[in-house]
């Protein structure tokens, strides 16, 4: 007696055990570039918040030398009107 075969008919579970490990990887590689550019801002919030720093401190010191760059400024107005004065009583 002779069997007859028939073809096998393709399964979809290996299709769709491709569909779901291309879905999988996708997500994990943008979770992965999710997380980079999260450090990479963070980085770049940190280097901002340091110069901040570095820029009140320059803000301070330039407001101490404007207010003795004032005071200089009256000081050699006082004297100058002293000498003025001098020169005219002469």
């Amino acid at each position: 007696m002779h069997s007859v075969s028939f073809p096998k008919p393709p399964l979809d579970k290996p299709f769709e055990l491709r569909i779901t490990v291309a879905i999988g990887a996708a997500v994990i590689v943008q979770t992965g570039l999710g997380l980079i550019w999260a450090g990479a801002a963070s980085e770049r919030l940190a280097q901002l918040e340091r110069r901040a720093a570095d820029n009140h401190e320059i803000v301070e010191r330039t407001a101490r030398l404007e207010e003795q760059v004032r005071f200089v400024s009256a000081t050699l107005i006082r004297i100058e009107d002293k000498i003025d004065a001098r020169g005219e009583g002469e």
